[in-house]
């Protein structure tokens, strides 16, 4: 039975096909900070030395947010809600541990056991760049770690707990593509509602990291868009050009969101592939149709059943190993 009344069957494929097919969704997403998070690799904030924009042509260094940064917070919270609605426990699938092969998570999202096999990830998501530059978009901070008391000394001795480390600033901009490949409408609702429910992103994220994923748009094609570098040079163009970026002040969100839209409208008149997009307007149905089925138990329940019955029929059809003879006449006797 399907889930969604605002999307054409054709967009999906009945089952998740063992060769690509030649079927794309891609979510144009917009990561919005909202606290101080840290992307980072070797204790320093990622960054790229890139162009500032398609026509702008001035070197900027930009803030980068690798793609495992995006990609394993939102498969971690599908996956706990997986463990939450009963359909898959801890004890069965560890993540980077020992995965179970035959869920969402692990046909959907990819795995790599060794010799005992592995599945491509059908989700592709490239690194992120901040509009804005690196030296308009971060601070640095000292941190602390003061005793019991709540200050640095005990008996006379000040504690050496002291350090400093660059923390992305609030209200920096990561326009994200992330692509679905081959989807069922099941694993197109899977993805999408964990790229919206996902809400922590980088290091330390239990105590910061606050990102909020604004869906501008969905694109059904026949093959891969545009990358996320070039949207966000796009952007840049189109904000510079109006006079909305004004170091040291944020960006104004309802400005990128108009200049993220009119960026990949022209950039998508430039591809040579077949494509249906459902921007702004066009998008309002879809999102309120996913948010009010992932807004109750009962919606939320079968968009996860019908996910986990692609996933084990993808997982008995092409990823099982058939049982030796030997073992199937030993349980006959």
């Amino acid at each position: 039975m399907s889930l969604l009344k605002s999307l054409k069957p054709n967009f999906f494929h009945a089952e998740i096909p063992s060769k690509p097919m030649g079927k794309y969704a891609h979510f144009l997403t917009v990561r919005i900070t909202e606290s101080y998070p840290l992307f980072q690799t070797d204790g320093e904030l990622n960054k790229a030395r890139v162009t500032a924009g398609v026509i702008e042509k001035s070197m900027i260094s930009r803030l980068a947010m690798f793609k495992r940064k995006q990609s394993t917070p939102e498969r971690l919270a599908g996956r706990e809600l997986l463990r939450n609605y009963g359909l898959m426990t801890a004890e069965e699938c560890e993540y980077n541990e020992n995965f179970a092969k035959n869920n969402p998570d692990c046909i959907i999202y990819g795995f790599a056991i060794g010799d005992a096999g592995s599945e491509k990830s059908k989700v592709v998501v490239d690194t992120a760049f901040s509009i804005t530059a690196f030296d308009e978009s971060h601070e640095t901070f000292t941190l602390n770690a003061p005793y019991e008391s709540g200050t640095m000394s005990k008996q006379g001795s000040v504690t050496s707990r002291i350090n400093q480390q660059d923390h992305i600033r609030p209200q920096v901009f990561f326009p994200s593509i992330v692509t679905l490949k081959d989807p069922t409408e099941a694993t197109f609702l899977y993805v999408m509602n964990n790229i919206l429910r996902t809400r922590h992103y980088g290091a330390q994220t239990t105590r910061t990291g606050r990102v909020r994923n604004e869906m501008i748009g969905v694109i059904f094609a026949d093959g891969e868009i545009v990358s996320n570098l070039r949207w966000t040079q796009k952007i840049y163009d189109l904000m510079i050009s109006q006079g909305q970026i004004n170091p040291p002040d944020p960006l104004q969100e309802d400005e990128v969101m108009t200049s993220a839209q009119a960026a990949i409208s022209e950039l998508l008149t430039e591809e040579s592939i077949v494509h249906t997009d459902f921007l702004g307007e066009a998008l309002a149905p879809l999102l309120t149709e996913v948010k009010a089925l992932t807004a109750t138990e009962e919606g939320m329940t079968a968009l996860l059943r019908a996910a986990d019955q692609d996933a084990k029929a993808y997982y008995n059809k092409y990823v099982k190993k058939p049982e030796s003879k030997n073992k199937k006449a030993s349980e006959a006797n």
